[in-house]
């Protein structure tokens, strides 16, 4: 756990807690870390959350499979960030989603009742984090929001268009790099691959964006 002080100081869940603070946080929380390698399953759909994640370093994505095996892509999770919260503390019974490394990942896990119940020492550090856990279920509410945006359009290239202007927008730039290879992009959006890359050409053919692999430019 030693090694990993350094990266914790960066998650925002433990944003406002001095470094002398995250040792007897970590014992509190009975918080964990554990080494996937790139392709394993960190959580399987249908099984029972009492942990969420931390990803310390590497990458997970939140996917969820339908009975014919098409996947969707609900969100890519980078280091900092947390993954499976909202079902951990809702204590939902069976898990709706599967959560999967993409790359050699480093994480950390906590039980979310640890969290949320102060214990006997009566931790000042309990209500910052709970703060923080707020605020970032929050910010992920408005970002889910976002992705139902896009994939509530009803054609491809709308699909395509309002996901890409996001992109431009959260960049602040025209050219943009975007974090999904272009199957991952077609899961996230929920499009057939071979469509969205077909647009894709039309649109650069209309002039209307440039891109190579994963850099695009809207013109």
């Amino acid at each position: 756990m030693e090694k990993n002080l350094e990266m914790l100081k960066a998650v925002n869940l433990f944003q406002g807690i001095e470094e002398s603070d995250l040792r007897p946080l970590l014992s509190c929380l009975s918080a964990e870390t554990a080494h996937y390698d790139k392709g394993q399953t960190v959580f399987f759909g249908g099984e029972n959350p009492k942990r969420f994640g931390v990803v310390l370093s590497g990458e997970v994505q939140i996917v969820k499979d339908d009975y014919y095996g098409n996947r969707s892509i609900l969100a890519k999770i980078g280091p900092g960030n947390l993954f499976g919260e909202s079902f951990a503390c809702t204590e939902i019974r069976t898990l709706p989603v599967s959560v999967i490394a993409t790359a050699d990942s480093e994480l950390l896990f906590i039980d979310c009742r640890r969290l949320a119940t102060p214990c006997a020492n009566a931790c000042e550090f309990h209500g910052r984090l709970i703060r923080n856990l707020l605020n970032i279920v929050a910010m992920k509410n408005i970002a889910l929001t976002q992705k139902i945006e896009f994939t509530s359009k009803r054609t491809t290239r709308e699909k395509l268009m309002a996901y890409l202007s996001a992109e431009a927008k959260k960049a602040g730039n025209s050219r943009f790099h975007i974090p999904f290879s272009r199957q991952e992009l077609a899961d996230y959006l929920s499009v057939e691959r071979s469509a969205m890359s077909a647009e894709l050409s039309r649109l650069r053919n209309d002039g209307v964006l440039k891109y190579h692999k994963n850099e695009f430019e809207l013109l």
